[in-house]
């Protein structure tokens, strides 16, 4: 690195640092100093240069100068007359840094990456980090196929709405409303299929964050399989720092993989994000023992086990999806999301749907 000048260095001795930014500024007008070029250090950035708050005594041959490196800042760089008269002789300079998690700090070091359960949680809820799954047949409503723009808005509003009470959000959504793999046509390959109806779960949840960030959410989609002008890749830890910096993320693509399914996937995202509750939105109240809609005698589970779901063959989800739950000991709740307030009702405890965990008793309602 290049010195100062002879007379700036000089200054130095006569009356400390006042003097120098004196010398400095009459320097630079003159034309009588010469830049050096900025030096790579852990600091903070004001007007181009960088201010050092932690510094070692400069070569000096042996000699003091009198001036106190340790306990006042220097301009290292490429200095502005702005940035030497904005100090007004201070002895530092106001740097304004975040300090949330992760973020940059006064030494310009990272706060160490955390995967902690409880990482900003907030106290007030049971569940403060939710995987809400939504599936493709939720959105299309009354239609019958694509997108109904009602539903749409209804479930974007649930998840605003829960996202600035401070819940910590990750969504996976279905695409039965464009294709189903397991659905395609008689002599069509499974896997080609599935992969059809990944690109289906994409674009629903490109639509969704559309919706979200119409109202002012700050939203991330990741994808299972790579599409980066649309989304970002699914990256674990990524992922988990968007929802400690307060983001909702959505995961489209399922697992990327063939003959599994959607629930399967939020399965998987739930226990990666060490989600505290998989929340499972329907267009019903719960888990049923027949279906609601063709049988008006069917009885409703307040509470489950997932043994007894896979015992009962109760279609709450697909028995990987079930497995995947138990094993990580991630409560399952089944709600309607058709119904206003159930997402934060549920997250706070409230008995809105039916909840299957490890419990091995349960009721009907």
């Amino acid at each position: 690195m290049q010195l100062v000048s002879r007379r700036v260095a000089s200054s130095l001795s006569k009356a400390g640092q006042p003097y120098l930014r004196a010398n400095m500024l009459s320097a630079i007008r003159l034309g009588q100093f010469q830049a050096v070029p900025s030096c790579v250090c852990r600091s903070a950035h004001i007007n181009g240069a960088a201010v050092a708050d932690h510094l070692h005594k400069p070569h000096s041959n042996g000699r003091s100068h009198g001036v106190d490196f340790q306990n006042k800042p220097f301009i290292y760089g490429s200095p502005t007359i702005i940035d030497l008269e904005n100090s007004n002789g201070d002895s530092h300079i106001s740097t304004h840094h975040r300090t949330h998690h992760g973020a940059s700090t006064s030494t310009g070091s990272s706060a160490p990456f955390s995967t902690s359960n409880n990482l900003n949680r907030s106290p007030k809820y049971k569940y403060p980090r939710v995987l809400l799954k939504i599936s493709g047949e939720a959105l299309q409503g009354k239609q019958g196929f694509g997108v109904d723009p009602a539903v749409l808005n209804l479930v974007a509003e649930e998840i605003a709405e829960a996202h600035k009470a401070g819940l910590q959000l990750a969504v996976v959504v279905g695409g039965g409303n464009y294709f189903r793999g397991a659905t395609a046509p008689k002599g069509m390959d499974r896997a080609q299929a599935d992969y059809v109806g990944m690109l289906a779960t994409v674009m629903n949840a490109l639509l969704l964050q559309g919706a979200l960030e119409n109202m002012g959410v700050d939203t991330r989609v990741q994808t299972a399989i790579e599409m980066r002008e649309v989304a970002e890749p699914y990256i674990r830890r990524r992922a988990i720092r968007h929802l400690d910096e307060g983001r909702v993320v959505i995961f489209g693509a399922g697992t990327g993989n063939p003959f599994f399914t959607t629930d399967t996937a939020a399965a998987l995202r739930a226990a990666e994000m060490n989600a505290d509750v998989f929340m499972k939105a329907t267009k019903v109240d719960g888990v049923y023992d027949c279906d609601p809609m063709k049988h008006q005698h069917a009885k409703k589970y307040e509470k489950l086990s997932y043994r007894q779901v896979s015992m009962d063959n109760l279609q709450v989800m697909d028995e990987t999806a079930i497995t995947l739950c138990k094993e990580n000991n991630i409560p399952v709740l089944v709600f309607n999301v058709m119904e206003r307030g159930n997402v934060l009702r549920a997250a706070a405890g409230h008995n809105v749907g039916t909840v299957v965990d490890s419990s091995e008793e349960h009721k009907r309602i």
